[in-house]
C-alpha cells in the first residue's frame, strides 16, 4: 500500500507516535494555552464586574440587621396579631430588654434604629435612647414588668405602628427597598404609595430616560455632518481635524464641566455675548445652569466624540463610487444620499447611539455640578445613598432597576435594529 493511500491510523510522526494521537495532543495543548491566556481577563472581569453586581443584587434584598440583633424578639413577634390593636405580650418586651441590653453593650442597637429609620423617621433616636437606658438597667433590681419598663423609656413604644414596623422588617430578606424605589411602601394594609411630596424616584427614572434619549438624538444631529465631512476630506486633512475631535479627551471631565459652568451662568460668556450684540437685555439674561438645559448642553458636548468616532469609522468604509454611480443613473444628490449613503451609515448610528445612551444614562459628575434640582439624574441619588445617607439597600435597588432597564432597552434595540447590524468600522 502506498503512503498516500495509508489510513490515518497507520501514519506516524518521526518519533513513532500515531499521527491521530499527536494531533489530539497538540489541540489539547493549544486549548489549554488559550485558556491560560484568557484566564487573567476572566478573573479581572469576575472581580471587578460580576462580583460587584452580585453584591449589589444581594444588598437590595438583604435585611438581616433586625433578625441577627433581635432574633428572639422578632421570632415572638411572628405570633403577634398586629391588627388586634393591642401591644405585644410580656414575653416580647422581656426579649426586647434582654437582647437590647446585649446590643447596647455591643454598640449594635444603633444599627437597628438606623435600618428602621429608612422606613419611618424617629426610629434611630428611639433605639439610641432605649440603648442608653438599657445599658444602665440591672435585671436584679427590676420592680415592675418588662412591659412597663420599656413603655416608660419612650412614648413611641406605646405606639402600635412602632411594633408593626418592627414585625414588618423582621424577615431576613425584603422587597422594601424595591418598593421605595417605586415610591411605594409596605404597610399592614398592604402595598401603598408614599406621600405625594416624597415621590421622587419614578420622576427621576423618567427624567433620566428622557434626557439620555434627547442627548443621544442631539449627538446624532451634530455628529453626523461632522463625521460626513471628515470622511469626505483627504486623509491628511481629516486626520488633522480628527485631532480637534479627540482634543476634549486630553482634558479632565471635571475641567470641561467647570468650563461649561463659566459659559452658561447668568454672568457667563454666552449671556455676556448675547447682551453685547443686543439680542437680549441685561435684565433678561438666560437661566442656562442648574437646570435640565445646562445638563443637556454640557453632556451633549462631552459625549459628542463618542458619536463621531463610530460614524466616521463606518463612513470611511463606504466607497465614493456608490454615490457617483447613483448620480450617473440620474439620482439627485439628496436622493443618492437618502437611498444609497444614509442606509450604509445606519450601523454607525446604531453603534454611536447605544454607546452615547448607555454612557449618558449613568452619568454622574456633570448633572451633579450643572444640573441643580431639575437636571439631576437617578445616578446622582444612587451616589447620595451610598456616600451620604448610607442607605446601601435602596442604592442597590435603584442600581439594579437601572441595570435591568438598560438590559431591557438593549434587548429592544436588538429586536428592532439588530446587534449584528451595529458596526464600529
Amino acid at each position: 500500500m502506498s503512503e498516500t493511500n495509508a489510513s490515518p491510523e497507520l501514519l506516524k510522526t518521526p518519533d513513532g507516535t500515531p499521527l491521530k494521537v499527536a494531533l489530539s495532543r497538540t489541540l489539547r495543548y493549544r486549548k489549554r494555552t488559550a485558556l491560560l491566556l484568557v484566564a487573567p481577563l476572566f478573573l479581572f472581569v469576575m472581580i471587578t464586574f460580576l462580583f460587584p453586581i452580585f453584591d449589589m443584587l444581594s444588598r437590595s434584598v438583604e435585611n438581616k440587621t433586625l433578625h441577627e440583633i433581635f432574633p428572639e424578639t422578632t421570632a415572638l413577634l411572628g405570633n403577634w396579631d398586629e391588627t388586634s390593636g393591642k401591644l405585644p405580650d410580656e414575653a416580647v418586651f422581656k426579649a426586647l430588654v434582654i437582647e437590647g441590653q446585649i446590643a447596647a453593650e455591643d454598640q449594635t442597637i444603633n444599627k437597628v434604629g438606623k435600618r428602621l429609620n429608612y422606613e419611618k423617621s424617629g426610629m434611630s433616636s428611639l433605639f439610641r435612647k432605649t440603648g442608653r437606658q438599657l445599658k444602665r438597667f440591672d435585671p436584679a433590681k427590676l420592680d415592675t414588668s418588662y412591659t412597663e419598663l420599656v413603655l416608660d423609656i419612650d412614648k413611641k413604644w406605646k405606639d402600635i405602628e412602632t411594633w408593626q414596623l418592627i414585625k414588618l422588617q423582621s424577615p431576613e430578606y425584603t422587597a422594601a427597598y424595591y418598593y421605595a424605589a417605586f415610591d411605594a411602601q409596605m404597610t399592614t394594609n398592604g402595598l401603598a404609595r408614599v406621600d405625594e411630596n416624597n415621590r421622587i424616584y419614578m420622576t427621576l427614572f423618567v427624567r433620566t430616560l428622557f434626557m439620555s434619549t434627547l442627548i443621544t438624538f442631539l449627538t446624532i444631529l451634530l455628529g453626523y455632518p461632522i463625521a460626513f465631512l471628515l470622511a469626505s476630506l483627504k486623509t491628511r486633512t481629516s486626520n488633522l481635524l480628527m485631532i480637534l475631535v479627540l482634543l476634549p479627551f486630553w482634558t479632565s471631565l471635571l475641567v470641561r464641566t467647570s468650563a461649561w459652568i463659566a459659559l452658561l451662568q447668568k454672568e457667563g460668556v454666552i449671556n455676556d455675548f448675547l447682551v453685547g450684540i443686543g439680542l437680549i437685555g441685561d435684565d433678561s439674561r438666560l437661566q442656562m445652569i442648574h437646570n435640565q438645559t445646562g445638563t443637556i448642553i454640557s453632556m451633549t458636548h462631552i459625549l459628542l466624540p463618542f458619536m463621531i468616532l463610530p460614524l466616521f469609522s463606518v463612513m470611511k468604509t463606504i466607497p465614493p463610487s456608490y454615490m457617483r454611480a447613483a448620480r450617473s443613473m440620474g439620482a439627485t444628490p439628496f436622493t443618492a444620499f437618502r437611498r444609497i449613503y444614509f442606509p450604509n451609515t445606519v450601523a454607525g448610528i446604531g453603534a454611536g447611539g447605544i454607546l452615547v445612551f448607555i454612557l449618558s444614562i449613568g452619568f454622574y459628575i456633570t448633572p451633579a455640578l450643572v444640573g441643580g434640582t431639575d437636571g439631576t439624574m437617578i445616578s446622582n441619588f444612587i451616589a447620595y445613598h451610598i456616600s451620604q445617607s448610607l442607605n446601601w439597600g435602596l442604592a442597590a435597588a435603584l442600581g439594579t432597576i437601572l441595570l435591568l432597564l438598560v438590559l431591557a432597552l438593549y434587548i429592544l434595540y436588538d429586536k428592532i435594529v439588530g446587534i449584528d447590524n451595529m458596526k464600529f468600522g
